[in-house]
């Protein structure tokens, strides 16, 4: 029996290995969709040793599988706005999150989306685009732990935290 194993392993091995690998299609995405290419050099860097606190900015909800700004966020938006403004040394990282559904490769692009989305308010508001940086976590970071629409919506969100660097 084992003298039969061996062999049949190994050329199970050898057949997955040469087997054509699948382009991966998630069900909500068109694959006629284009992908947006974003310019990233006029942002603040957040690499390295940097920590975000809380200046107690709202924080904007989304709909399920969607980065379009409501009214109700657009006047969130511009409190938060006319803080910074009134703050023009500090600088901020827009942190955008998903709820769990969905592939983390999706969750990661939609986060991001929402994160710009905000970000493009924010400018438009008289924010200087080179004080907000933008970073997705996807699902990564939840704050409610609920698996119910309720949860999730929790988690579809963007906040806007303070960018300070660690000495």
């Amino acid at each position: 029996m084992k003298k039969f194993l061996l062999p049949v392993l190994a050329a199970a091995f050898i057949f997955t290995a040469g087997c054509k690998k699948q382009d991966i299609k998630h069900d909500n995405v068109d694959s006629t969709d284009s992908v947006e290419t974003v310019v990233f050099s006029d942002e603040p860097s957040i690499r390295g040793n940097y920590s975000d606190r809380d200046i107690n900015l709202n924080i904007i909800y989304f709909d399920f599988d969607k980065n379009d700004l409501i009214k109700d966020s657009m006047e969130i938006l511009k409190e938060n706005a006319d803080y910074l403004k009134s703050n023009p040394d500090i600088k901020v990282v827009l942190e955008g999150h998903t709820d769990e559904r969905g592939t983390t490769e999706y969750n990661l692009s939609l986060g991001q989306r929402r994160a710009l989305k905000v970000k493009e308010y924010y400018t438009q508001l008289g924010v200087a685009a080179n004080r907000i940086a933008t970073i997705s976590y996807g699902r990564e970071k939840p704050v409610d732990f609920r698996k119910n629409e309720l949860g999730w919506a929790n988690n579809r969100r963007v906040e806007t935290k303070l960018l300070v660097r660690q000495k």
